[in-house]
This record gives C-alpha cells, structure tokens and sequence, in this order.
C-alpha cells in the first residue's frame, strides 16, 4: 500500500505511549514531529544503509506534519511483563542487538544536528535513551526490532545499557524479576552478549544507572507538569526510590 492509498485508512490509536500520541495508518506508524524529528529520520536512514533493519525506515511527514515511520509487524510485551521476558535468550538477543544498532551509528555525522534529548559525554555512539522492553518487538518470544527512537541523542555506550539493564536484569520496582538469578548476574550476562570488547564495566554501567535515573525522574516531572499528567509523577518518584535503593546495595557491598 502506498502512502497515497493510506491516507484514506482509518488511523488506529496504540497503546503504550506517555511522551507521544502515536497512531498506526496502514502498515505505517504516524506521530508527532519536532524539531529533533530530522536528525531521527537522517539516523534511522543512516543505520538501515548499513542492513540494521531492526529499527523502523523513516518515510518523512504527512500532511498533518507527523512523521511517517514504517510499522514493524510484531508484539510489544504488556503489564505485567511475561516470564519469559527474564530468559538468558531475551538478555542474550537484546544485548546482541544494541550492540549492532550502537556500531552503526558510528560515523554517523552529529553536526548540527538537533536532539530531543540532551548529548552525553563521552560521546562514542548515538544512544536511542529508551531501550527497554516496552520498545521492543517480538515475534514469539523472538527479539526482532527496537521502536520509539525519539528520544535518541550522542553519547556513551553505557547510558544505553544502563537503561536496558534496569528494566531487564531486575532493578525496576515495577518490573519485579524472579529470583532464578540476581541483578548482578543478569547484568554480566547482558554485558557478555553486547561484547565484552566494547561493553563497560560492571561498575560504571551501576554508577551510570544511578545518575540515568535520576535525570530521568526529573525529565517526568517536567513532562508531567507540562502536558498536565500529574500520575507520571509517581512515575519519577519510583525513578528516584529505585536510585537509592541501588546505591544502597552498592554501598553494601562495597562495605
């Protein structure tokens, strides 16, 4: 079906979204564009030229200016996450994937461009800021795409894991994992499939972690404030309970 064709499809409203309203119109996916949306589109084009086709293919704006992304068939884990969400296989194909998608942002000309969220330092690849399970694709229990690339901006390899780590090795109060096996562990697993030869530290994706979520508290509460959603405060609030929780433990063991 063609974008022409496609405007005359009933657009069907998804689930999920807390930053955006994000519709699917035919085997397209429309949402709202900003200022960042040029540099997105330039990335996702950039990274798919080079076979990384897990990401959606940018396809421009519509009439309405959102922009147009291709719709990858699929299914998006719901709450509470399924079992089989905390199998070695889920950690094993996510890491690998990241690390894939990471090594072709490398090149990518970062001048002037304009991102949706802030650079971080150092900078090594173009991080997509929120890889985590609500942003994944599965065929099954298959690991086939990563969606919601918005928020992308340059930075460390670790600001990426340390997200992907909190919401799938077991440090998210809402997200709470079984007992087969322990934070710490998820996280050598998960750093083990991205690669040891690019992956960081244990130490300084915890310590990473900590401070990701504390910005990420604070960018809820203003986005709470602004788009007049007072519950995502509690949102933000378990951000920061999570934070100190985590260097809790840390200062446990290193105790």
């Amino acid at each position: 079906m063609g974008l022409e064709e496609q405007r005359d499809v009933a657009a069907q409203e998804l689930d999920g979204g807390n930053v955006n309203t994000v519709v699917r119109v035919g085997d397209t996916v429309r949402r709202t564009a900003g200022p960042w949306t040029p540099a997105v589109h330039a990335l996702l084009a950039w990274v798919r030229e080079r076979g990384v086709t897990c990401v959606p293919a940018p396809l421009g704006l519509d009439d309405d200016g959102r922009e147009i992304l291709s719709w990858m068939p699929g299914e998006v884990v719901g709450w509470p996450v399924p079992d089989w969400l905390w199998s070695a296989q889920t950690r094993a194909q996510a890491g690998a994937m990241l690390r894939t998608v990471h090594d072709a942002t490398v090149g990518f000309d970062l001048s002037d461009r304009v991102w949706r969220s802030p650079t971080h330092h150092p900078v090594e690849v173009v991080c997509l800021n929120d890889v985590a399970p609500y942003n994944m694709v599965f065929d099954g229990t298959d690991l086939i795409g990563l969606i919601d690339v918005d928020m992308a901006s340059p930075g460390p390899r670790a600001w990426d894991l340390a997200y992907l780590a909190y919401r799938l090795c077991g440090w998210c109060e809402d997200m709470r994992a079984p007992d087969d096996a322990t934070p710490l562990d998820r996280l050598a697993h998960l750093l083990s499939s991205y690669g040891q030869d690019a992956a960081p530290r244990v130490e300084d994706v915890l310590t990473t972690m900590v401070t990701r979520l504390h910005d990420l508290a604070d960018w809820t509460d203003e986005h709470a404030r602004a788009a007049d959603r007072p519950d995502l405060h509690d949102h933000a609030a378990m951000y920061r309970r999570d934070a100190a929780r985590l260097l809790e433990q840390q200062a446990s063991r290193d105790g």
